[in-house]
């Protein structure tokens, strides 16, 4: 694992704070994940929450951090396990609060245990709490009943926060902007989940499982200290490819089939989400090629949108395009059906084919967090928004053809999309996944070497 500095996540603790006296100060309150019963006494793996991670560096299960931020006062409060020996025995390390609160730089630690006495105190007199309800309802409860202990003292001329804040919207925001930590741990993360895409291509043979090239990309992940994969790896072969978030990976492949990888793995909390569609025995038919290199296209046509000052959706209008145009010139649209490019756009026929959009933010979630549009309303809608140095977006175009009778047969069973990870910088933009093979003669001359060297 990357060691980063606690003075990294004490930093944007103090830039969430700056935004609370901003707003009038008060409190703030953010809980990690829960631990969920996976069956019988066993759990799921643990995964901390990702905005108290975001904050605090700190990876175990129940805990809460608590910011006070006043025109008089400020402090970073964690509340956490306490340390127990003989738990360890079982289930491993614990900090315990004079640990974890030298560890990660808070002000003071607490035991989880003290939280129920600790709690109205700081909410007393506090001007706004800045809190995510029903974001983890298992804490939902217990600040209800701390509110209620601030108001039994409404006599003595204490009272509870009289405005609540989503502290989630602030911290969005924070977290659109990727530092230089967090793009190193992104890159990392990129090319591991490249290496395990590179892999699987040269793993891939007829008559395997969509589960063996699975086993390929974990193994791979692992090998170079990923955690875990950031989401459920998608190994769709043929028909299968057209199921968007298909995650059976059951099936066997044949010879012939395209198949459609969609895997990124997590390193240090951070994830990577990259697809690359490649034919299991390393030549792509001519159909194949010819929807490859429309939706290559479409991509390229994105990526050239992956700028500063860019809209957000113009990378996606750009790939529409382009993929609408090769839709009409394949016959998989029918020019006398939908007119000109323009007609079919605007009527969203092209959508048959391409029903997703062609990208979203990426950071600590695959599905980032921060706001696609403008907080301002122009002519009736909010405007997407500019791209920034430091957003990381995907750039993910795709084709998906089943079996109609309107279709050209070639083309049946036929689905394709490519995926980058994108950061925005100064002047244009780095792919973090530009080292994983992405042409048709990239792919092929990749298969092709490590077919010669396995046969």
């Amino acid at each position: 694992m990357t060691q980063v500095s606690h003075l990294h996540f004490s930093a944007r603790r103090q830039q969430l704070m700056a935004l609370m006296r901003a707003q009038g100060g008060g409190v703030a309150i953010i809980p990690t994940a829960r631990e969920w019963t996976r069956n019988s006494d066993n759990t799921f793996p643990f995964r901390h929450d990702s905005y108290f991670y975001y904050l605090s560096g700190f990876t175990e299960p129940e805990a809460v951090i608590v910011l006070v931020a006043n025109s008089t006062e400020e402090s970073a409060m964690l509340f956490c396990r306490d340390k127990d020996v003989e738990r360890e025995i079982w289930d491993g390390f614990r900090y315990g609060p004079a640990a974890a609160q030298a560890t990660f730089g808070f002000d003071a630690a607490y035991s989880i245990n003290d939280i129920n006495a600790i709690m109205p105190g700081v909410l007393s007199d506090a001007a706004t709490l800045f809190y995510s309800n029903a974001a983890e309802p298992h804490l939902d409860a217990q600040l209800q009943q701390w509110l209620q202990d601030v108001r039994a003292k409404n006599r003595t001329g204490i009272s509870p926060p009289a405005v609540t804040v989503d502290v989630r919207v602030l911290l969005d925001e924070m977290r659109l902007f990727k530092d230089h930590v967090e793009i190193a741990l992104m890159q990392r993360a990129a090319s591991i989940s490249g290496a395990a895409h590179t892999r699987a291509m040269r793993s891939a043979r007829p008559g395997q499982f969509e589960y063996e090239l699975e086993a390929e990309l974990l193994y791979e992940f692992r090998r170079n200290g990923a955690q875990s994969p950031a989401y459920g790896s998608i190994v769709a072969a043929g028909a299968n490819a057209c199921v968007l978030h298909y995650q059976s990976n059951q099936a066997q492949i044949n010879d012939g089939d395209l198949v459609l990888i969609d895997a990124g793995c997590e390193y240090d909390s951070y994830a990577a989400d990259i697809t690359r569609t490649f034919p299991v025995n390393g030549r792509f038919t001519p159909a194949q090629k010819t929807l490859y290199d429309i939706v290559l296209a479409a991509q390229t046509a994105a990526l050239a949108c992956a700028k500063p000052g860019a809209r957000y959706m113009d990378g996606h209008h750009a790939a529409v395009r382009v993929l609408t145009e090769g839709m009409l010139e394949t016959g998989l649209l029918d020019k006398q059906q939908v007119g000109s490019v323009d007609d079919a756009i605007s009527s969203l026929a092209y959508r048959e084919f391409y029903m997703h959009g062609t990208g979203h933010w990426l950071g600590l979630d695959v599905h980032d967090v921060g706001l696609y549009r403008e907080n301002r309303v122009i002519a009736d809608e909010k405007p997407y928004r500019q791209l920034e140095a430091g957003m990381v977006i995907t750039i993910e175009p795709g084709m998906y053809v089943r079996p109609a009778d309107h279709v050209p047969k070639e083309f049946w069973n036929i689905g394709i999309r490519i995926e980058d990870d994108i950061l925005i910088t100064a002047d244009g933009h780095v792919n973090f996944s530009r080292d994983t093979p992405k042409t048709v003669s990239e792919i092929e001359s990749e298969m092709r070497q490590s077919h010669s060297l396995q046969s």
